[in-house]
């Protein structure tokens, strides 16, 4: 069935004006999105095969690219490109809504302002974030992507953005796709390192916050920065 074969009050914009997007479907979500069908399918039934092909959930969306969604039945360059931009643009607002925080409280502060940003990534993202000297965040700046090692997050790049900006101290942060966010022995020989690197350039590392899918773990909670 068309969208506009649908009675005017069950059509997804009308009903968003109506009601507030918050009263729709996932389906009829991406429908809006989507925007338009084909000769014989809806935006709507775009949607939810795009829907069928997330595994576990709309989150899979966030993990998709041209390529996978351009191999789906009806949805080209312009319909995957939207979705894409919509997945991207809700990723930046979540991750840049606490930023207007003057400073952090307790590491639960900096991990929710992390937490859905990186909770379902397959891969592993390392940031950090830099403070001033009132406590307040300058900047958070993205390290590195991919398994965390000695090698991966090298001190000369962890503190790049550090010195150019003149932070008095850093917080790292980083996620575990695995969703246990239990430090590793990687992860305990990197924070040493960089602790002993923050204190030869006069940058005091202050936290390392390991992001899992709903929990979190800090190395200043567990006495792991000593």
């Amino acid at each position: 069935m068309l969208i506009k074969s649908l009675p005017k009050e069950e059509r997804p914009l009308e009903k968003a004006i109506r009601s507030g997007v918050q009263s729709l479907s996932n389906a009829e979500l991406l429908g809006i999105i989507i925007h338009t069908g084909t000769r014989n399918r809806s935006a709507i039934h775009l949607a939810e095969s795009v829907l069928a092909h997330c595994r576990d959930g709309i989150t899979d969306l966030s993990q998709m690219g041209f390529d996978e969604l351009m191999e789906l039945e009806g949805i080209g360059a312009s319909k995957a490109g939207a979705l894409l931009a919509a997945v991207e643009l809700g990723k930046r607002i979540a991750s840049t809504g606490p930023l207007e925080r003057v400073g952090f409280e307790t590491a639960g502060d900096v991990a929710d302002m992390f937490m859905e940003p990186l909770r379902h990534e397959k891969k592993e993202h390392f940031k950090s974030v830099l403070i001033n000297n009132k406590g307040e965040v300058l900047q958070v700046d993205d390290v590195s992507t991919g398994e965390l090692s000695r090698t991966l997050v090298h001190p000369r790049e962890a503190f790049q953005k550090a010195v150019r900006k003149s932070a008095s101290g850093v917080i790292f942060v980083h996620n575990h796709p695995s969703g246990d966010p239990t430090p590793s022995e990687d992860d305990i020989e990197t924070t040493k390192r960089l602790m002993e690197s923050g204190e030869i350039l006069g940058i005091q590392v202050l936290d390392h916050i390991i992001i899992g899918d709903g929990c979190y773990s800090s190395f200043r909670e567990m006495n792991l920065m000593q």
